[in-house]
């Protein structure tokens, strides 16, 4: 299973990537990387202000090709899978502020 790191400057970084229509949660984030959907995936997210990285089990669930019509840049977005560590929980409350914007996301 790949691994992959991402790291979150603030908040408006993890806002934008943050897909909350994921049951569990997930995130997108630009690649130019090929994924099938399905792919598993273990994620280590640094979420901001946060000293270390919390690990997440996801699976591939979004694929942004390149040269969309739409102008949206190539990337994947993925859903949690399993989230011992709650990263989804700390997420939502690290974004509370930002989720009742209407400022568009890199998926939306």
């Amino acid at each position: 299973m790949e691994s992959i790191y991402l790291e979150f400057e603030n908040e408006i970084d993890l806002y934008e990537s943050y897909m909350p229509f994921f049951t569990q949660g997930g995130l997108f984030f630009r690649t130019d990387e090929l994924y099938e959907m399905g792919t598993e995936l273990t994620l280590y997210i640094i979420l901001p202000d946060s000293l270390e990285s919390a690990c997440v089990k996801a699976q591939v669930s979004w694929v942004t090709p390149s040269e969309t019509q739409n102008g949206n840049d190539m990337g994947i977005g993925v859903s949690f899978i399993e989230d011992s560590g709650d990263i989804n929980q700390q997420i939502e409350r690290a974004i509370a502020r930002l989720l009742v914007s209407n400022t568009p996301t890199l998926s939306m």
